[in-house]
């Protein structure tokens, strides 16, 4: 018994420890399919979100959906300090006896002293024995220093990659708008000296995409961080881009054509990337979310705005193959997440989020400046 209580506790040592390199560490994607810290957020994630969905208002769901990440991680944490308390504490019982003064010799003794040395309290009240025993609890101790270290550093370089992604979503409101969307993307770009701009957007979101995969490919956890504003994502963000390129790349007659390229490649990538980290499979939407008649209506929308366009079937087809290219990707993690897909367009008159005051709604002073009375949103908190 003693030498198969040394042996489990190794393993157990062991896989926390390898766990924790991986996740925490390790700066690259984790190809292994069976891991356990894979295994703990999509078995929490899914009850979760489920539960939400059955017993929370729609108005309240974004809000209890956005307690999973920070929640999710501090109970990985303390499940691997309880991993590793267990499996020293089954090492000292494979190892003999602890001299103790107020607890008998059992596996309560060893649990207790590989406790108190993992979070280096120093009572002395349960002590080792044996030289083996000892070189144990150094080992111990060390390694609980280690893991408050890594706590101290992780959570910070997390809090820092979320908020470095939150800062261009929140950025391309006035862009795009609330929800971001193609149309209002390509419709605010159209002033002179438009597609200059548009051209630079899509040159920043190059780089954000980049930015994303990378970040989230060695953070998966980053994902289920949730916006500060329930109409606005990560995924909605990167889903919009990838609309704005695709119709860039097919139907307007513009000078960002290359850079809408080099952006929907990166963005793309991340899109497809990140549906194989969480192990989605890819399936086409329920509905079409650009019907002929949503298209031709975008493009009149356009023209009226100054843009030429590229007309004909063989534009249709060649956006519907682009489409086909991330639709199904972005659809697969939209519905793992529950985040709603954005549309192509919004409709006539909704607020942006910098337009959307709700203490001008409480007290109805005044209507926001272009937006009709009555037409404010609920979205912005």
């Amino acid at each position: 018994m003693a030498i198969l209580s040394a042996l489990v506790g190794t393993a157990l040592v062991l896989t926390v420890f390898w766990e924790g390199f991986e996740t925490i560490v390790l700066p690259r994607r984790v190809t292994r399919r069976y891991r356990f810290t894979r295994l703990f957020f999509r078995s929490t994630w899914r009850p979760w979100s489920a539960l939400v969905r059955r017993l929370v208002p729609e108005k309240q769901r974004e809000t209890y959906l956005s307690y999973f990440g920070p929640i999710s991680l501090l109970l990985l944490l303390g499940i691997w300090a309880g991993g590793l308390i267990l499996g020293f504490a089954l090492l000292y019982q494979g190892v003999g006896p602890l001299a103790s003064t107020s607890l008998q010799d059992s596996f309560i003794a060893d649990l207790y002293l590989s406790g108190t040395t993992f979070f280096t309290l120093g009572i002395g009240d349960v002590t080792p024995r044996t030289n083996l025993a000892r070189v144990l609890t150094v080992a111990e101790s060390g390694m609980g220093f280690g893991f408050l270290a890594l706590i101290i550093g992780y959570l910070p370089a997390l809090n820092q990659s979320f908020a470095q992604r939150e800062v261009s979503i929140s950025m391309l409101d006035a862009r795009a708008g609330s929800p971001p969307t193609a149309s209002e993307i390509l419709r605010r770009h159209s002033h002179e000296r438009g597609m200059e701009a548009l051209r630079e957007l899509l040159h920043d979101w190059e780089h954000w995409s980049a930015e994303l995969l990378e970040s989230h490919l060695s953070y998966p956890v980053l994902a289920y961080f949730r916006s500060q504003h329930d109409n606005q994502s990560w995924l909605t963000a990167l889903t919009s881009i990838l609309d704005t390129c695709a119709f860039l790349m097919v139907s307007l007659e513009a000078n960002c054509k290359r850079q809408a390229e080099l952006t929907y490649a990166i963005a793309r990538h991340a899109v497809v990337d990140l549906s194989l980290v969480f192990h989605m499979p890819p399936h086409e939407p329920t509905h079409n979310r650009l019907p002929s008649e949503e298209l031709e209506k975008l493009r009149t929308e356009l023209m009226a705005a100054g843009l030429t366009l590229r007309l004909g079937e063989e534009a249709d087809h060649e956006l519907a193959e682009l489409r086909r290219q991330y639709e199904p990707y972005a659809n697969a993690l939209a519905t793992y997440l529950r985040i709603t897909v954005p549309p192509w367009g919004i409709r006539a008159g909704h607020a942006d989020n910098w337009q959307a005051n709700p203490w001008e709604k409480r007290g109805r002073p005044k209507a926001t400046p272009q937006i009709p009375a009555g037409e404010e949103d609920d979205e912005h908190f």
